[in-house]
């Protein structure tokens, strides 16, 4: 896909899918999704959506259920029937009355998520 405006992938209710997706234009997910969603444009979890898996776009709305972490670079929104479980990184959250989320929140520069941090190999804690 190239991108346009206007281009939108709809997954309608009833529909399953397996597997990576990926789209130059934006997605809306009103079925069930196993799977990574990679989006140039903007990803919107209708409330009927189910999607099992990461979520990388330029904006994400989460109307329905994901499980996964969601990378949005300028947004996430969390509508009022949004049950969300996965990491967040996001430049703006919004998060609307009613809204389930459990994970952790992220909200500095979100173009790609932050490395694990591991022990600093200088320190030796048995002292030797």
């Amino acid at each position: 896909m190239n991108g346009e405006d206007g281009d939108i992938t709809i997954i309608s209710h009833g529909v399953k899918l397996e597997g990576k997706i990926s789209s130059g234009g934006s997605i809306r997910v009103d079925g069930e999704i196993k799977g990574d969603i990679v989006s140039q444009g903007n990803v919107t979890v209708g409330e009927q959506g189910d999607v099992n898996g990461q979520i990388n776009a330029t904006s994400v709305t989460v109307g329905g259920k994901v499980v996964g972490s969601v990378n949005a670079k300028e947004k996430i929104i969390m509508e009022s029937k949004a049950n969300l479980k996965g990491d967040i990184f996001t430049k703006i959250l919004v998060v609307e009355a009613g809204a389930r989320f459990d994970g952790k929140s992220n909200m500095g520069d979100a173009k790609e998520p932050p490395k694990p941090q591991g022990l600093n190999p200088q320190k030796n804690e048995t002292g030797s």
